[in-house]
């Protein structure tokens, strides 16, 4: 089974330079139990299913699509489309994830990381600050429901 294990922070000062691509996603599924995305990154389109996080491991499948069909799918998502640029920085044996979200997510920076084992260790790059992996906020598909300029200082 595929599977994705990662661990997401705040970004607390300026990122080094990395590629960068353009992002779009909705949500088509986003029952507690699995999630289904549609993503278009740059020249790219991808359908993503996701299981449900069992600590910080869950399954993943994603598949490429035509951008045009993307496109429509993007049509049928539930909540507000995701806009974000993301920024690929590689840190000692780690690519980084950096996500700075548009539109209604705007003043939201947030990195990722992929890991081989949830117990691998991990430096944390100087520009890395509050780990959010379980703050349930910080997920894109509660991002495109409760988008990041209408949250209060109280946890979800």
């Amino acid at each position: 089974m595929a599977t994705e294990i990662e661990r997401k922070f705040l970004v607390i000062s300026e990122v080094p330079g990395g590629r960068s691509s353009e992002m779009v996603q909705g949500y088509l599924s986003q029952d507690p139990e699995r999630t289904i995305r549609v993503r278009i990154d740059d020249e790219r389109a991808f359908l993503t299913i996701k299981g449900k996080a069992v600590g910080i491991t869950r399954a993943e499948f994603e598949y490429e699509v035509p951008v045009a069909d993307a496109r429509e799918m993007l049509a049928l998502a539930t909540g507000f489309p995701i806009r974000k640029t993301r920024i690929r920085v590689q840190e000692g044996d780690h690519l980084w994830e950096v996500d700075v979200f548009h539109d209604l997510n705007e003043g939201l920076v947030v990195a990722e990381v992929e890991l081989e084992s949830e117990n691998e260790e991990l430096v944390l790059p100087a520009w890395v600050g509050e780990e959010v992996t379980a703050d349930v906020r910080y997920l894109n598909a509660c991002l495109s429901r409760k988008p990041f300029r209408e949250w209060t200082d109280e946890p979800a």
